[in-house]
């Protein structure tokens, strides 16, 4: 009877206790929000015994479902507490440990966890320091782990080794369909396994692998791969030193693709060249799906405008985001000299300010 009249599902009392256990001060944030489905706690500083004392009471608790711990330093010890907690746990749907510097043996903690959880659908691990030793224990688990839906490993130190042991995992993995890889190193043959990962998987819907180092050959392998996949609706390969026949490459596989919706390519050095090839690719793949396409801060030419003006009678719900046309600058800043020189032999020299408004639009202010 004593023992009905104390149990409380929320782990208030167990919580007190192990902030005893671990001399930490308990947070009243956590006491208040303990009844809430969502656990908001960013920033909070909790460190490494903060999150051990945390960790107590989570694992019976039955009200909360998503969980988000950004930013609180937590490290390799906490993020191990955290990890065994949810493996008790099978309540939580969603938890954030970016930034908290888990580091390798908390990357190992986690991919131990994902082995035995059947509850977690997404989980966000980015900025963490994980290098390619500490991706050999996550991808172990994406092989056998076919809950997770949604990962975010981006901001980290992953390289070579690394694509290598996702590439072959996301090739394995049949449940997660969004995932953030942005932000790492991956380049070389560590980004052509990824791009081979990709095009064997059959689940994923978007994947972000802006921000890395894909070059020509890592774009090339994108391409093969989008010829065999048939779920990818969005890639983003943003500034990934892409260059033109790199991306001339990549289209010749886009030409066959009939599910990808949105294609970000932008911050790569492909120049107007590369833009006017992904486009060439769809005039020639009428089925296409593609609704938008984002060659943000990339300089196109005429060429490319007579092409896009073409494509959109194909395509009229397309949408296309460029640097501006190089030749249209050229035209205006040419008429502006002249108009400058007109003005000089008509009598008193004319100062003229050329004040920029929009693309290819300028407000002129004469003295």
């Amino acid at each position: 009877e004593d023992m009905r009249e104390t149990y409380d599902p929320t782990g208030q009392t167990r919580y007190k206790a192990a902030c005893k256990m671990f001399g930490v001060v308990p947070v009243s944030y956590f006491l208040r929000h303990l009844h809430d489905t969502e656990l908001i706690m960013m920033h909070h500083g909790l460190g490494p015994q903060g999150a051990k004392a945390l960790a107590v009471p989570l694992v019976t608790n039955t009200s909360i479902l998503k969980i988000n711990l950004r930013d609180n330093w937590i490290e390799e010890l906490g993020g191990a507490a955290i990890a065994e907690m949810l493996t008790e746990n099978c309540y939580i749907t969603d938890i954030d440990l970016s930034e908290n510097k888990l580091g390798g043996k908390g990357a190992q903690a986690i991919g131990n966890m994902l082995l035995e959880n059947t509850t977690l659908v997404s989980i966000n691990l980015s900025g963490n320091g994980f290098d390619d030793h500490a991706a050999k224990h996550l991808a172990d688990a994406l092989v056998s782990n076919q809950k997770v839906e949604v990962l975010d490993l981006s901001h980290n130190r992953m390289g070579d080794g690394a694509g290598e042991m996702l590439g072959n995992a996301i090739a394995e993995n049949t449940g997660m369909k969004t995932l953030n890889l942005s932000w790492n190193s991956l380049r070389g043959r560590g980004s052509i396994t990824l791009a081979r990962g990709l095009g064997a998987n059959i689940f994923l819907r978007v994947i972000d692998l802006s921000y890395n180092g894909f070059g020509k050959d890592g774009a090339v392998a994108l391409g093969e791969a989008l010829k065999v996949n048939n779920v990818l609706e969005e890639l983003n390969i943003g500034n990934c030193r892409i260059p033109p026949e790199g991306a001339v490459r990549f289209a010749m596989g886009l030409k066959e693709n009939k599910t990808l919706k949105t294609l970000i390519m932008s911050r790569n050095p492909m120049q107007s060249a590369g833009c006017y090839g992904i486009l060439k690719s769809m005039q020639g793949n009428p089925e296409s799906a593609i609704e938008s396409l984002d060659f943000s801060d990339i300089t196109v030419n005429k060429d490319f405008d007579d092409l896009y003006s073409a494509i959109k009678e194909m395509f009229p719900n397309l949408q296309v985001k460029h640097g501006g046309n190089a030749d249209m600058f050229r035209k205006t800043k040419a008429k502006v000299s002249g108009s400058a020189l007109q003005c000089g032999k008509q009598g008193p020299f004319i100062t003229i300010h050329i004040r920029y408004c929009n693309p290819n639009q300028y407000l002129f202010l004469a003295e």
